[in-house]
């Protein structure tokens, strides 16, 4: 297995600005964010890095809105496996089903559409952070009889991947581990 060195995306990391909503420490950066630009250099790091360590062996790549999609549409490309977005908005489409997220900012509903029973699935994300949309949308896609092959999810912030692996007996594999000291973002491994 190649290793991908993550070298400019390591440097981005460093210098994203942290914003406070509420009591929660958000960093902002173009691979959470969109904003301010992406370098295709650091999403060309990241994608090939999600590639070189996933299992692919799956019928779709699943990222929730908004910012799994960035990371699922290349990987599609690259692997040739279809990818499905869950959604904020509810569409009404037969055999929707409503998933509750609760995470360290907001709260919301999201949706899944057009996974069924017996699908095999690769979960990609941007970050985990308080663990509520991961834990939501594995809780989800059990209930629904949905195989869960893999969960890559670009950063890990805090503690809660560990838990939350314990909790719902998952596998989360994270590029980068980070955490907020003294106001900065700092790249742990």
């Amino acid at each position: 297995m190649l290793f991908i060195m993550l070298e400019n995306f390591r440097k981005s990391l460093e210098v994203a600005p942290i914003v406070k909503m509420g009591d929660y420490d958000y960093f902002v950066h173009p691979v959470t964010d969109g904003i301010p630009f992406m370098e295709a250099s650091v999403m060309k790091e990241i994608i090939d890095r999600m590639q070189n360590m996933g299992d692919f062996e799956c019928d779709y790549i699943v990222a929730p809105e908004a910012m799994g999609i960035p990371l699922a549409v290349p990987l599609s490309l690259r692997t040739g496996i279809p990818y499905n977005v869950v959604r904020k908005r509810r569409y009404r489409l037969p055999g929707e089903v409503s998933v509750h997220q609760v995470t360290g900012y907001s709260e919301k509903e999201m949706y899944i559409n057009g996974l069924g029973s017996g699908d095999r699935i690769v979960i990609v994300d941007d970050v985990i952070s308080t663990g509520g949309t991961m834990r939501a949308l594995v809780l989800a896609f059990r209930q629904m009889g949905v195989r869960i092959v893999d969960i890559i999810v670009v950063v890990e912030k805090g503690d809660n991947r560990e838990k939350l692996e314990t909790e719902l007996n998952v596998k989360i594999k994270t590029l980068v581990k980070v955490e907020v000291r003294d106001g900065k973002l700092v790249v742990l491994n």
